[in-house]
This record gives C-alpha cells, sequence and structure tokens, in this order.
C-alpha cells in the first residue's frame, strides 16, 4: 500500500507529465484522480486512510468540533435542509435521553450534542474548504428564513459565516489562490 507521501509524488508526477501535453490542472485535481486510481472517493478520504510511515511521526486525524443543540428539529433543519449535511449516526442512552448526533457533508463531520456537558452554546468552528463561492450560492438560492450568509474577503482568503439556532457559529474559508 503507498504512502501518503507516496500518493503526493504520484499526483506531482501526473500534473508535471499533462503540462508537459499543454495540459494544465490544479493541484487539487491531480490529488483528486490520484485518489480515485487508488480506489478511493475523494482525496479527503484517502489521506486519511494512507499511513505515514515515517517511524515515531506525530500525526493528528481529523478534528470533529461538538456543538450543543438544544432542539433536535431546528438542528436537523438548520444543518441538514440549509447546510446539506445528512445524519451519519444517532445516539440516545434512552429514548426521552437527550441526543447525540454525528453529521458529515463533503469530508467534514460535526457532532451535535443536546448533553448538558458536552460543549458550550456560543461555540465557533472554523472549516478550510474549496468551492466557497458555489456553497455561498447554494445557501443564498435556499432563501433560508433565519439567515442569509454573506461572503467576505479576508486577508486569508474568502469567507462565509453562519450561525445556528443555538448561537453556534461555523466559519467556513477558503485560502486565496485554491480551487473555486
Amino acid at each position: 500500500m503507498p504512502t501518503i507521501d507516496d500518493a503526493k509524488a504520484r499526483a506531482r508526477r501526473l500534473r508535471a507529465a499533462l503540462a508537459g501535453h499543454a495540459i494544465e490542472i490544479p493541484q487539487a485535481l491531480s490529488l483528486e484522480l490520484t485518489a480515485a486510481e487508488l480506489g478511493y472517493r475523494d482525496w479527503n478520504t484517502a489521506a486519511a486512510a494512507l499511513k505515514d510511515e515515517k517511524p515515531g511521526r506525530i500525526s493528528f486525524q481529523q478534528a470533529i468540533p461538538i456543538l450543543r443543540i438544544f432542539d433536535v428539529a431546528k438542528a436537523r433543519e438548520f444543518y441538514c435542509d440549509f447546510l446539506g449535511f445528512t445524519v451519519n449516526m444517532e445516539h440516545r442512552f434512552e429514548p426521552e435521553l437527550p441526543l447525540y448526533m454525528a453529521i458529515a457533508r463533503a469530508g467534514l463531520e460535526l457532532h451535535l450534542s443536546e448533553h448538558h456537558g458536552d460543549a458550550s452554546p456560543g461555540s465557533t468552528a472554523y472549516v478550510w474548504m474549496t468551492g466557497i463561492h458555489a456553497f455561498h450560492a447554494e445557501l443564498i438560492a435556499k432563501r433560508y428564513g433565519y439567515g442569509r450568509p454573506g461572503i467576505e474577503t479576508l486577508p486569508w482568503g474568502d469567507q462565509v459565516q453562519v450561525s445556528d439556532p443555538f448561537g453556534n457559529r461555523i466559519r467556513f474559508c477558503q485560502k486565496h489562490g485554491s480551487s473555486r
């Protein structure tokens, strides 16, 4: 099985070979194509699955923010209907106890919890992404009654901030120069 470094090198070679034939592609696309060649759904999935073979090297996995919610129906309306996430998992210790739910979209996973000690209301999660202009257009087209986020250009990238019904904020940001 190739390592993550092998996969990155393969993506660089692909990009260089195509450039030799006057076909220019972004680095992100070469990574996606390499991931598909290796049998993965996308680059994020490949990067998570491929091992870094350097012994003793510290490696962190994906961080998953936990956001406090108080109303499951409102959480579903905001996160699933408006933001387009799907529910991956739901757990209650008993039928009438608080819900703990995992949602995901395009490689991002968030956990939503009604449990008192899991998270503080009013938290902020910062998410790097690509395709922010398409994401922004998608959100605006939904004409969500409780918010229509703008897009802000900042020194480090373009940002769309949304606030959920529980006071939590998610800042989606695309670095300047990355694929639109």
